[in-house]
């Protein structure tokens, strides 16, 4: 991991595309603008971590659709 210490109004750049600067502290509380392109997917961590998991919980085989797929093939034959 990369670490680097920012003042406020300070930024840093990723690849060219990138930039992400410190608008305020306030305590233990940092507010970070963020300029991308509108193809980049930006999310917090938590939210991100819960879209992984809610897509690994999709991409998991019910036996109710497992039962059903078998039925389709069956019925292919």
């Amino acid at each position: 991991m990369l670490v680097l210490s920012r003042k406020l109004g300070e930024s840093i750049v990723i690849q060219d595309q990138i930039e992400l600067t410190v608008l305020s502290v306030e305590g233990e509380t940092v507010r970070i603008g963020i300029k991308a392109p509108k193809h980049v997917d930006i999310f917090r961590k938590e939210v991100y971590l819960s879209i992984q998991e809610s897509n690994q919980e999709s991409a998991k085989p019910s036996p109710a659709g497992m039962l059903a797929l078998m039925k389709m093939m069956d019925d292919n034959k």
